[in-house]
């Protein structure tokens, strides 16, 4: 071996060694977030402390300058260790709980990927789950097969099943009047009214949840939890409290509220990006240039885009074809570029610029209350 292949080998190996010690740290840390989750308990101390976030965050960026380190890069670190000691101290919080002790619930469609969250969510605090679905069960959770099979006498009934098959779901269990809590998932509520309803009129306790994030989520803090009133008051608080250890933040709306603003939040960010993955596929000769060149912009538009072309067609095409109010953004999208359109086209600069400015108050004064609200 020449001697600069010895000296590469030998600071490979340093390296080596200080990623595992820095590994080692993490995990230290993690223990310690671990205790902190214990003490926060005993003393009543919300989770999350935003002041201290940015205490140590500036600590962070002042000691990396110090040592010639980048202060971005310190941040970034210290966000993701954030991150990871809030999750840790979250999910002792939710198992320290122990809500769901000596306490069943079922999950209808446990075995997709949404069903899997809220096994692993309602076993975290200690319920005895049940799953029904044909693709099986997750591990630790007992499969019941059918669920009509079932005794239905669990405390809560979960349907994370296709929008499709929900509804009547929703009605079969109606004709049971099961005596526990029964909530489905859904991203709409549209093509479940009757099934809820049915639920309603036959003296079920129901209500209706519309998790705003993905089954990959391990930090519930800054993600939403949607739920629907549908006039059961206990129903709709026992829901609540199973979410009561973490910090997600917990809205409440009407069946129909909740579709009118999803047809936005989803319908419209969804065509919004396959309009745009769409008019790249069919850019003709410039498609496998445009893999050559990108601008921050159009990266980051792309990444977007590219997560939703990986999701389900089925699950989006029923997101905007089932949603009584999906023709509202639809139409709302495409007014809004034939106005940038039409601005462009007729050289009105000041029509332009009227957009961009009244976009940015709005996203300003969205920036402002989710500052506040922090």
């Amino acid at each position: 071996m020449k001697p600069d292949e010895a000296s590469l080998a030998d600071l490979r190996r340093r390296l080596n060694d200080i990623d595992r010690r820095m590994l080692a740290l993490v995990a230290e840390r993690q223990a310690a977030s671990r205790r902190i989750a214990e003490v926060k308990r005993e003393t009543g101390y919300p989770t999350r402390d935003y002041q201290r976030e940015r205490e140590v965050i500036v600590n962070a960026r002042a000691a990396a300058a110090e040592l010639g380190v980048p202060p971005a890069l310190a941040e970034a670190v210290m966000r993701l260790l954030i991150h990871s000691s809030l999750a840790t101290q979250e999910q002792a919080s939710v198992a320290a709980r122990g809500a769901g002790s000596g306490r069943r619930a079922l999950v209808i469609g446990g075995g997709g990927k949404m069903g899997r969250w809220f096994v692993e969510f309602l076993a975290s605090q200690g319920f005895a789950v049940e799953v029904a679905d044909p693709a099986g069960a997750p591990t630790g959770a007992l499969r019941v097969g059918d669920w009509r099979a079932s005794d239905l006498r669990q405390d809560f009934i979960v349907l994370a099943t296709p929008l499709g098959a929900t509804d009547d779901i929703l009605q079969e269990l109606a004709l049971r009047r099961p005596p526990g809590v029964v909530f489905d998932v859904g991203s709409l509520k549209s093509p479940l009214r009757a099934g809820l309803l049915a639920l309603a009129s036959a003296g079920c306790r129901v209500t209706s949840l519309h998790p705003m994030f993905g089954p990959d989520t391990e930090l519930l803090s800054g993600r939403h939890v949607v739920f629907v009133d549908l006039g059961c008051r206990e129903a709709l608080e026992e829901a609540r409290g199973l979410f009561a250890p973490t910090m997600v933040e917990q809205v409440v709306m009407s069946l129909e509220e909740h579709d009118r603003l999803i047809a936005y939040v989803l319908g419209l960010s969804h065509a919004l990006n396959i309009a745009f993955f769409t008019a790249l596929a069919e850019s003709g000769e410039a498609a496998p240039r445009l893999a050559r060149i990108s601008s921050t912009t159009f990266d980051a538009q792309l990444e977007v885009a590219a997560r939703v072309a990986q999701e389900s067609p089925e699950l989006y095409y029923d997101i905007q074809r089932l949603n009584d109010y999906g023709a509202e953004s639809l139409e709302a999208l495409a007014q809004a570029v034939e106005r940038v359109r039409s601005a462009v086209l007729s050289r009105d600069h000041d029509g332009f610029v009227a957009l961009m400015s009244r976009g940015r108050e709005y996203l300003e004064d969205r920036r402002s209350i989710a500052e506040r609200r922090a």
